[in-house]
């Protein structure tokens, strides 16, 4: 079977966790894996570890514009340029891959926000290499993401601490 496109998604805390063991999983095959995240930084505990690992390679996050609520207008449109670029850089990396993976972490958040063009990485997605794995994450995939999908996984939310006012903790939640 050619490489398939992973959706995974939800309310619930590990869909990029999840997107990292089928790194690890890959890379321990000899495959090669690329990484771009979204909205991010490079202060999360998986990125410096992930870069010791023969075989992936992670973007780096050359910018960073906080969340999308605190963004100004300016920052969203700064925010569309770099993104898109680095949609388009993700995938020219990849290219050349004979048989790896391609994780775009929280490339659906972009999406949402429109600063990624869904329609451009749909039409990535349709001309990707035959045999080249891709995963998305992040919440609310539209209907033409999940119709590109073979696979697609929804990770619900049951219980979580940040409910009872507890903050996102260092080498748990990022």
């Amino acid at each position: 079977m050619a490489g398939c496109v992973h959706v995974y998604c939800g309310d619930g805390k590990g869909k990029t966790t999840a997107s990292i063991g089928l790194c690890v999983r890959a890379a321990g095959r000899g495959k090669q894996v690329v990484i771009a995240r979204f909205l991010k930084t490079d202060d999360s505990g998986e990125v410096a570890v992930l870069k010791q690992i023969p075989g992936i390679s992670v973007l780096p996050c050359e910018k960073t514009f906080g969340f999308f609520f605190q963004m100004t207008e300016e920052d969203k449109k700064e925010a569309l340029v770099y993104y898109s670029g680095l949609l388009e850089k993700a995938f020219q990396t990849a290219s050349g891959m004979e048989d790896g993976l391609l994780v775009l972490d929280e490339i659906m958040a972009a999406c949402n926000y429109k600063l990624v063009s869904e329609e451009r990485l749909l039409e990535l997605l349709k001309g990707r290499p035959e045999n080249l794995e891709v995963v998305l994450t992040g919440r609310n995939p539209s209907e033409a993401v999940k119709e590109a999908a073979d696979y697609i996984s929804e990770i619900q939310k049951v219980k979580h601490p940040f409910d009872s006012g507890v903050a996102a903790r260092e080498g748990i939640e990022y």
